[in-house]
Formats: C-alpha cells, structure tokens, sequence
C-alpha cells in the first residue's frame, strides 16, 4: 500500500511517498480503504518538518480520512460501509489518512452523516469541523446574532473560511480579518462576510482594552491578534480560539473577563466527545452545511501533490481547503 510517511533524516523530520505493508500500520479493529483526505494547518507543519506533530515515528500523515470499511471487528461496522475518521491523534500517535488503508479503533470512527458525500466530508474535513465546533460552543454560551458583529481571524484558511459561512448562515453579522484583505476581500465577502479588515484595525496601541465593538469571534491565529481581539469584545461576548499561526503565546490581561465578562472558549477538535462529534456532523449534513463548500474546497490533488499544497500553506499562499483524492 501506498503511503505519505513521516520519517527521521539527517535534516529533521520529512514525509515521503512510500510503499509499506498492511501489517505495520498501527493498532486498530476498523480498517478503512481511504478514498479522500483533506490537508490542514497542522498536516502542513507535520509534512514539511516545520512543526513536531508526529511524536513516534514512521508514522503515516493526516489527520483526515473518509472512506469504505474493509474489515471490522467493531460490531458497528461493517464491510462496505461509509465512515471518516477527523482527529483522534492520527499524524501524532496512530497512522493516519494519507494512504490507500487506515487501521483504527472503532470508537474514533464515524459513519459518513446522511447529507453529505465523501468527497463533502472531506472538503469539511477538521477544518469544516473546528468551525462547527466553535459556532456551537459560541451558541451554548448564549451567543445570538442580536449581539452585534462577530469576527474571524485567519480568514482566507480553511477554518476562517467555514468559520465564515457557518456564522453568516446564522444570521451574524461577520468581519473578516486577514493581513491579505486587500487581495482576498472580494472572495471573503462572497462567504458572506458583511466586512473585511487588517489585523491592523484591532491593534489595542499598547492598552489593555479598548472599544467594545464587536460581540465576539473565532480566532485561528493565536498571539498578539487574539489579545487585541479579546480587547475589543463587547460585555460577554465569546472567542472561540482555534489556532496558533501567530504564536502560542497569549500576552493579555484578566481585564476583558473581569470587566466585561468575555468568554474564552478553547476548541479542541482532537478528542471531541463522541456525543458532541455526532450532533455537530449532523448540523453539518443538515440545517448548517456550508452554502459555499464547493468555493471553500476549491482545489482536489493526488497523493503526489501534497509536499507543493503544504510548502504553499506554511508560506501563507493558499486559500480555503484542499482534498486530497488518494485514488488519483
């Protein structure tokens, strides 16, 4: 079977497109013949060596995979069914989906939602998840679209970008953020952003908060970005963070939570409960798949392509999703 596997080299840690046999992938009661796989921030950083994502290896990359069952000893599962598998540590400590064969244990699989492809569940990917993750943490904690305007940072990505949609399809007046404003706002609005600024348009010019005026927001950057938007977050409001582009660190004060009562919600898509995984593949299938699935998930590549789409993500050229076609 054919495989992109991350290997130790001289230089550092690489992923290459290799043969390797069944019996070596890791443990598991599902296998999964893998039809499509997607590629995120985090699948950029583990095949370019540029992040420590895969912590044993060889280890197959991808933290994706949507395909047919070939065999199950999960009584859940049977031969021929449709499942994918998002998360749950593939890339980091399980093989993952960028390879014709997935072995996994049955509690990480899902059966493909009705209302969605595989192709589909694909082009959502982690991604498209996240941002499902995080419109629904938002609304728990009683966020409506009467708050007033929300923001996404890290918009022209492929969790900004769904992050867009879904928030916009709600009825949320969205703000976009993104340093390619100027190249990329017509595309942004045509996801239903209502307005796209610079990151330079929250700077908080060295205080600890400034204008209440937004309601709240998804962040996919991290770092500076996410303090100065945490600045300018209206009485409790929520941010749902989601990534660290910009850094890991957070310099910002107790001020906004104290003061106004914002609410930081951590997303972490990994290890999401199964409960809440179901419900939210649901909505994506349903009253919350994205109106613009096909404009956000542009581009499909092989197995072959994938080094050239991740050196483009981690140099900030690429735009939405890519799924990656592993029969082609």
């Amino acid at each position: 079977m054919k495989a992109l596997r991350i290997v130790d080299t001289d230089d550092g840690t690489r992923a290459d497109l290799t043969d390797m046999d069944m019996a070596d992938l890791s443990d598991g009661n599902v296998v999964i013949k893998a039809r499509y796989s997607s590629l995120n921030y985090k699948d950029a950083l583990a095949i370019t060596g540029q992040g420590k994502i895969a912590r044993k290896r060889p280890l197959n990359a991808g933290i994706d995979v949507a395909g047919t069952v070939e065999s199950s000893d999960d009584k859940r599962f049977a031969p021929g069914d449709e499942v994918l598998v998002t998360g749950w540590f593939m890339s980091e400590t399980r093989d993952g989906g960028l390879a014709e064969y997935v072995r996994i244990p049955g509690d990480c699989v899902v059966a493909r939602p009705e209302g969605l492809t595989l192709w589909e569940t694909m082009a959502l990917g982690t991604a498209g998840f996240t941002a499902g993750m995080a419109a629904k943490r938002m609304r728990d904690n009683f966020q409506t679209p009467d708050d007033g305007p929300v923001l996404v940072t890290g918009a022209t990505g492929g969790v900004g970008a769904f992050a867009i949609d879904l928030l916009a399809q709600a009825g949320h007046e969205v703000v976009a953020v993104s340093r390619r404003a100027d190249t990329q706002g017509d595309w942004l609005r045509s996801l239903g952003a209502a307005e796209v600024i610079t990151p330079d348009a929250l700077d908080l010019d060295g205080k600890p908060m400034g204008k209440p005026a937004y309601a709240g927001g998804v962040d996919a950057v991290g770092g500076e970005l996410l303090a100065n938007l945490l600045g300018n977050v209206q009485p409790y409001g929520n941010v749902a963070a989601i990534g660290l582009a910009g850094g890991p660190k957070l310099a910002t004060t107790v001020l906004p939570f104290i003061l106004r009562g914002v609410s930081l919600l951590g997303i972490h898509s990994v290890e999401c409960p199964n409960d809440w995984r179901q419900q939210i593949w649901a909505d994506l299938a349903g009253s919350a798949k994205p109106a613009h699935l096909d404009t956000i998930a542009a581009q499909t590549v092989g197995l072959r392509d994938v080094h050239d789409v991740c050196e483009a993500m981690m140099a900030g050229e690429s735009t939405g999703r890519t799924v990656v076609d592993i029969a082609a």
